[in-house]
């Protein structure tokens, strides 16, 4: 029996032994981060509604500084005539200070050049007199200040336009029909407006022939057309930043439901991650660092063992403190590692430093802030983002595609 015994010991530490002694796994793994937004050229479009002699309009959208605004109606009693600001759209700031008050006298008075004009508010191919649209005899002419020989009031005498700023990004603009007392009195047909950028001409261009939608905005106040055309060109969409990110049993990288470090506030505010150890900043093909945009990818390489877990973080840009991250994800499962798209495992988180604003206008986001850390601190804690806007994606998918290999 003691013979036995000391047998069955001698196995017991030899099995030990060989537990201790076993190596555990180790892969190499790359991480590819790919911006997968659908690229868009104006911010926001939306339309007017038909505006009697006596009725007025409100229109109520969010812009930031360097965005225009572009807006036109038809003058129905007209062939093609229509009232808007010069092609290039009214600057809604001027530097940082936003433009308000009655602004009028930006609005002109324009020709399609589409529909031979005839004599206003009498014509029978105008929309109050036709038999159907587009009936008109054709002009095939350009855009141009209307310039026919006929009378008409001045803008002024017909539309009252004025703009109000609530101090942050959100604009209210009102359009009100004063011709009731003018030499023609004339509704506004329903019209289309659109917040884009410098240098774009969304709806028109003076000296260009009209687009089909202008034509058929101006000839029948039909907006239909070009209301679809922006609003296919409009829309959410943004870079990411550089980021960072962490491998181990731990998440050095961010804490949900703690206050945001000062490395996560340079992340998450700034698009700087020169805080943390481990960064990735050079978009695939490039040769050097920068933005990712949308059809880029970011990668990055590491070596893992089991027990090691993945954390990582990279700022929405068009945010004042947004990113998308994940805390923790086992990079093995029963000793097989991970491999495959893993977006679904990914969040937007507010790192609660700044106070948000609407996302792609604020100016305190990094594409309009005047400088780093500009923005009103927010003193919050990381938590998931629950309160993007309606314009902003849900889901993590719709933006951004994480896939892991190992080898």
């Amino acid at each position: 029996m003691k013979n036995i015994s000391f047998i069955l010991l001698g196995i017991f530490l030899v099995a030990a032994s060989c537990k201790k002694d076993t190596p555990k796994v180790s892969k190499k793994f790359t991480v590819t981060i790919q911006n997968v937004f659908q690229p868009k050229d104006y911010l926001n479009s939306g339309t007017t509604g038909l505006i009697k002699p006596g009725e007025s309009a409100k229109i109520a959208f969010d812009a930031g500084i360097g965005q225009y605004l572009q807006l036109g109606t038809m003058f129905v009693q007209s062939n093609d005539l229509f009232v808007a600001p010069d092609d290039a759209g009214i600057a809604l700031y001027d530097g940082r200070v936003p433009l308000t008050g009655d602004i009028t006298g930006l609005f002109k008075l324009w020709d399609a050049g589409t529909e031979v004009n005839e004599m206003p508010g009498q014509g029978p191919n105008q929309p109050l007199r036709q038999s159907g649209p587009n009936t008109g005899k054709e002009e095939n002419g350009t855009v141009g200040l209307v310039n026919d020989g006929f009378s008409y009031p001045g803008v002024s005498e017909v539309l009252k336009v004025t703009l109000e700023h609530d101090g942050g990004t959100g604009f209210v603009l009102t359009l009100e029909n004063i011709s009731a007392n003018s030499s023609i009195p004339t509704p506004f047909a329903p019209g289309t407006w659109v917040i884009h950028s410098k240098g774009q001409y969304p709806m028109f261009k003076e000296g260009d022939k009209a687009s089909p939608g202008l034509e058929a905005l101006a000839e029948d106040g039909n907006i239909a057309k070009m209301k679809d055309n922006l609003s296919a060109k409009s829309g959410f969409f943004s870079p990411f930043a550089p980021g960072a990110y962490s491998v181990g049993s731990t998440n050095e990288v961010f804490m949900s439901g703690q206050p945001a470090s000062a490395a996560l506030e340079a992340l998450a505010e700034d698009g700087d991650p020169s805080g943390f150890a481990h960064v990735f900043n050079t978009p695939e093909g490039a040769t050097k660092p920068g933005p990712l945009l949308p059809g880029g990818s970011y990668s990055l390489s590491f070596d893992a063992e089991e027990g090691d877990q993945l954390s990582l973080a990279l700022m929405l840009v068009q945010s004042n403190d947004w990113f998308v991250g994940v805390d923790k994800i086992d990079l093995f499962s029963n000793g097989a590692a991970l491999d495959g798209d893993v977006t679904d495992r990914f969040s937007l988180y507010d790192a609660g430093t700044e106070v948000d604003e609407y996302a792609g206008a604020g100016n305190y986001q990094p594409l309009r802030q005047p400088g780093p850390n500009s923005g009103p601190a927010e003193n919050g804690k990381v938590v998931k983002e629950a309160a993007a806007g309606a314009h902003v994606p849900v889901k993590v998918s719709d933006y951004l595609k994480v896939t892991i290999k190992s080898n």
